[in-house]
């Protein structure tokens, strides 16, 4: 075991650091990373985002490697970088089917499965919730399923 945590991390890690100092380095003509600072790091990273179209995951990579070989490696403090542009994480829309789609996934199932899938879609439990759901947790006096143990080990109830 490691400091880092546990025996693969480090190398993991340290390729990842690697690759984003060559990749500084190579963007820099192969000037040493002390005599550049906080200009030469933006001009990198916003070049990463622009001309390159890289995602915005690999972006905070390449920049958590120049913060680690700044601060750890060359014990150099950067001021903060603030006129990098960032790249931007796509924004996903939820996919929501329609009344009809429902019904028509539903039709096609019989039986337990139906009844899972109704749940699921009519009250908004987690598949394990209703996975574990037994006859006598159902209150119909109430008309609510009391959920024990639910998401985050949380008790809820919810309607039928």
């Amino acid at each position: 075991m490691s400091a880092f945590g546990s025996n693969t991390t480090p190398f993991i890690l340290s390729a990842s650091i690697v690759n984003g100092v060559k990749r500084f380095i190579r963007f820099h003509q192969y000037r040493h990373p002390q005599e550049m600072g906080a200009q030469e790091i933006e001009a990198f990273l916003t070049e990463l985002a622009v001309a390159r179209n890289v995602s915005a995951s690999t972006q905070n990579q390449a920049l958590s490697a120049l913060l680690f070989l700044y601060k750890e490696v060359l014990s150099i403090d950067l001021p903060w970088l603030a006129d990098v542009v960032r790249a931007k994480k796509p924004q996903r829309l939820p996919v929501v089917l329609t009344v009809e789609e429902v019904r028509s996934a539903l039709a096609q199932l019989e039986s337990e499965p139906w009844l899972v899938c109704s749940l699921l879609y009519g009250n908004g439990m987690q598949l394990m919730e209703a996975l574990r759901l037994r006859v006598k947790d159902v209150d119909f006096s109430r008309h609510e399923i009391p959920i024990r143990d639910g998401k985050g080990m949380k008790d809820r109830a919810t309607m039928i």
